[in-house]
């Protein structure tokens, strides 16, 4: 199989192409403002990857990267919800007309399949358990917005042009390679002041946290073993972890029992933050997939290989 990950320089996608090389060869398609180049550096020098380096708002330049490809796997995005609060342009760039361009790209060259990255802030602010089937999905961030207008897109292609899709609402992804969340906030400020690490909110929110190595693996299951038109999945652990937990393990893993926390207060840490979110997994598990680590284990695991990383770079 040829992929096409764009977005693969990245977090979750470097992964998915340690994966993806094995079945074959990969292109990936990132304009590195996130991605880094060294994430995947080992299989650009073995051969086993091409890079192109070029933007997702750049539609003649997705259309040049894109024939020959059986499967696109589209993970380019706003990395951080809160990044739309200054500038609210940003997800609709990076996330609804990049993921329109990916997909006209596709059409153009008659390119069929495309796995897209998601995430359970579709929902929006909903504190019970959250199956696949719910609605009214009424985002309460910009980030949100973007993720549902791009389903809506990928559901409308698929009707109109015989797109297959699977779509893929992610937990909080957490894990090597991380470069950006809760997590590493918590390292960079404690880095910055070991006595002290300040929390937005209240500590209480409570989100289902995803080990890296089991949101490829669910990708990677439900493209295999689901076959219709169009497939979406709910893909984290069926519990959650909270806030303050978080920066307790962050404060134990770095060595710093002397930190106190210090919380901003409120329900929420920013304007558009769900304060509480679980995900049913259920279609994945009906598949015969479960992911291996508990929100707990999967943060614990995420913990210990942030501090590892950014200890070797010197926390830079």
């Amino acid at each position: 199989m040829r992929s096409l990950v764009v977005g693969g320089a990245g977090f979750i996608g470097s992964h998915l192409v340690d994966q993806l090389v094995l079945r074959g060869p990969v292109t990936i398609y990132d304009n590195l403002s996130i991605g880094c180049r060294e994430f995947v550096a080992q299989h650009i020098e073995a051969g086993r990857v091409r890079l192109v380096q070029a933007d997702c708002l750049d539609l003649a330049a997705l259309c040049a990267a894109m024939p020959g490809h059986d499967a696109v796997f589209h993970l380019s995005a706003n990395p951080e919800a809160r990044w739309g609060l200054d500038n609210t342009r940003f997800d609709l760039e990076q996330g609804t007309i990049a993921t329109y361009n990916v997909l006209e790209a596709m059409r153009r060259t008659e390119v069929q399949r495309i796995v897209f990255s998601s995430s359970g802030t579709v929902y929006g602010d909903v504190a019970t358990p959250v199956p696949e089937d719910f609605g009214p999905s009424l985002p309460i961030s910009l980030y949100g917005a973007s993720k549902l207008a791009s389903e809506g897109l990928l559901s409308a292609f698929s009707h109109c042009f015989g797109l297959k899709v699977w779509i893929f609402r992610f937990g909080n992804v957490m894990g090597p390679r991380g470069t950006h969340g809760a997590a590493l906030d918590f390292v960079k400020k404690l880095e910055r002041d070991p006595t002290r690490l300040e929390v937005l909110g209240d500590g209480e929110q409570r989100k289902p946290y995803l080990h890296v190595s089991d949101c490829v693996a669910g990708i990677l299951f439900g493209f295999d073993h689901a076959d219709d038109a169009l497939n979406y999945f709910n893909l984290g652990p069926p519990d959650a972890t909270a806030v303050k937990d978080i920066a307790h393990i962050v404060i134990e893993e770095m060595g710093l029992a002397g930190a106190r926390i210090e919380f901003t207060g409120g329900q929420r840490g920013w304007p558009g933050d769900v304060p509480r979110s679980f995900l049913q997994p259920d279609k994945l598990a009906a598949l015969g997939f479960r992911v291996r680590y508990s929100s707990d284990q999967a943060v614990r695991l995420a913990v210990r290989d942030l501090v590892r990383e950014w200890k070797a770079r010197g926390f830079k």
